[in-house]
Order: structure tokens, then sequence, then C-alpha cells
């Protein structure tokens, strides 16, 4: 069944910038946001303005609405373009809406976001046949300066997409192709997963920056000036303990670099240096991106409890040991008052309780 019809969750960056890039190519586009707030830009305007290599173009989606039901009702594919944070509320309403054949992405699916919304469909009661995947990380760099204008500086390029369970992924990744022609096939939802280039550079970032970011607001730009040597040292040990996790689990071992590279965010050069320092500080769309102005950000929330802690509950689980990625939790943790090993995403609330690490290549493959 070919995809007409599309309903974006998430009216942020990535939202609606699909929401604005897809509208203009011809799909019927359906944009939620359970904020009214959000929305009331767009439809005071009655559109998105999206800027893109210079050119201004204006978008008017279908339908733009705070209630869920006509959003995704009748939708070929939906697109969850949220915060991680966001994934149980969205499971817990999608549950009884989903129908037979619907398709949902995860835009991105994070680290365990599948197995994780899976799950809550699970237990809220969905009984709908649908088809489950994630993509790595978003399908593009942007941000949003202003309410219903979005800039989109990169489309990301090399987009790995696996589904749940990843026996479905070479035919339902095929049907993504056909709205994103820059995905390409993972072999199963953690090796997107693992590739979490936001859980291996953000967390490092804001704690060594925190100081800095409460002193000034984030006054400054998060990866050319706030990724300091110390900083990507950091950095360095979180990837070298998520190969190791990689390798566990029998699947290619690209370094962050590489990752990085290949989604477009960097020089060959600074690929071929191997330096993440130098691949930070050599990435083009992200030079004008200033720093968070506060500590209290999907940086830390997202990318330590939805990042950092389910690789470390996957490498635990693995038998692999994370001590810095561990000691970041913990620190994240202290600052943000949240016991992030207990409220972010652990075994349980992917699934996996009870699951040993023979069996788990089965579950990737097979489903629950």
């Amino acid at each position: 069944m070919a995809i007409k019809k599309v309903a974006i969750l998430g009216a942020g960056n990535g939202g609606c910038a699909a929401a604005a890039d897809l509208t203009l190519r011809g799909y019927e586009v359906r944009l939620f946001s359970r904020s009214e707030s959000t929305l009331m830009p767009i439809a005071k305007r009655g559109g998105i303005e999206l800027v893109e290599d210079g050119a201004e173009k204006f978008a008017a989606p279908f339908l733009v609405s705070p209630d869920l039901p006509p959003v995704v009702n009748g939708a070929d594919l939906i697109i969850i373009a949220a915060p991680a944070v966001a994934h149980e509320y969205l499971a817990k309403n999608l549950a009884r809406q989903l129908a037979d054949s619907q398709r949902v992405l995860l835009n991105p699916g994070h680290t365990g976001g599948s197995l994780h919304f899976a799950t809550m469909l699970r237990a809220f009661g969905c009984r709908a046949k649908i088809k489950l995947c994630e993509t790595v990380t978003l399908t593009y760099i942007c941000r949003m300066p202003q309410p219903a204008r979005v800039e989109i500086y990169r489309r990301t390029t090399n987009l790995r997409c696996a589904a749940f369970p990843g026996k479905e992924s070479a035919e339902l990744v095929k049907e993504i192709e056909e709205i994103y022609p820059n995905v390409i096939l993972a072999e199963n939802v953690l090796e997107t997963g693992l590739s979490n280039i936001n859980a291996i550079m953000h967390p490092a970032g804001m704690l060594g920056n925190a100081g800095w970011i409460e002193k000034s607001a984030g006054d400054f730009y998060y990866y050319r000036e706030g990724i300091t040597p110390s900083i990507a040292a950091w950095i360095e040990e979180v990837d070298r303990e998520r190969l190791e996790i990689v390798k566990r689990l029998g699947l290619k071992p690209l370094r962050f670099v590489e990752i990085f590279y290949q989604a477009g965010l960097t020089s060959e050069e600074a690929r071929a240096s191997g330096s993440i320092y130098r691949a930070i500080h050599e990435s083009e769309p992200n030079r004008t991106i200033k720093s968070p102005a506060t500590l209290d950000h999907r940086y830390i929330k997202e990318d330590v409890g939805y990042g950092l802690v389910p690789m470390a509950e996957i490498g635990r689980l693995l038998g692999v040991e994370t001590p810095v990625i561990d000691a970041l939790i913990r620190l994240a943790s202290v600052i943000s008052g949240t016991d992030y090993r207990k409220d972010g995403l652990t075994v349980e609330k992917m699934g996996l309780a009870g699951v040993t690490a023979k069996e788990l290549q089965k579950v990737l493959q097979e489903g629950f």
C-alpha cells in the first residue's frame, strides 16, 4: 500500500520540519501536538514557513490538531517525532486507535525505543497488527528559530532504519524509502539504538559545561565551543564502552566518528583523523547551534534516561562493564534530582526482564 496520508506526532523541530517538507512534496499531512499553545502559531499563520538552502517556502498541512484520533485514523504512516519521554503517553493514547497494517516510525527511536514502545502498546491493550520501525536519528538536522518557522540545515544521510521484530525490516524499510530515500537497512533495533549519537555526545557535553550553562544561560556555541579536548576524551570512552556492547551483539562496530560522518555531519578529513574532537568541531550543520539555556533539557533527560541508561542496561545483560557511562548517569542524576537508573529506560521497560544474553537475538528478530 503506497504512503499517501502521513500523521506526524510532535510539533517540535523534527515534527515541523517533516510536516512542512512532506506537505510540500504532496503528502496529506496531519500534525498533532498535545500542547494547544504549540500549535496555535501554526494555526494562526495557516501553516509552517520552511527555510532550506536559502530558499523560503510555505507549507499548509491538511490538518493541525491537539486531538489524536482525527490525526491518526486512516493514516498510512504515523511518524513519532517526539522526545522519548513522550513515548509512553503516545503509546497509551494510540493503543486503541491503531489499525492493522498501519506503519509507525519512531523518528528517532533513541536507544531501545521500539522495544519500549511495543511493550507499552501491549500493556495498554493494543490488538492491532501494526508495522513498527525506528531510525537512528532525526531525518533532518533542523531548528525552529521562532514558532511556525523551521530551518533545515541538512538532511541526514545513510540513515539506518530497522523494524521490530527484525524479520519485518527488509519489507518495512523498503516502504519507508518511498518517503525517505535516505534511509538504509539496519539488522535490528539495537543496531539503530546503539548508534544513538546524541546519547554518545550530549551527556558528556552538558555535564562538562554545567557551570558555563548555568552562568551564561547557554550563551555559547554548544558543539564548536563546548566540546573541548577533555570533554571529547569522555565521549571517546563512552564510545569505546558502547562498541564493546555492539561487538557482543555481533553487530558491525562503527565508531562514533564514522556514524557522524555517514550522517553528513562532519568532514572527510575529520573522519580520516579518527578524532571525535575534530569531527564535532568540523560539523558544519551544527556550527551555529547554541547551547541549551538550562540543564533541565532533553540533552540530559532524554539522552541520559533514554540513551545512556538503556545502553548500560543492555551492557549489563550481556556482561559488558560500562564505568564511564555509569559515572555520567550518576552525575546527571545528582544535578537533576532524578534517579535515572530507576526512572530511565530499564530492561523491564524494554520488555527484556528475564531475557538472557542468549535469548536476546531471538527477541530482536522474532519479537516478544
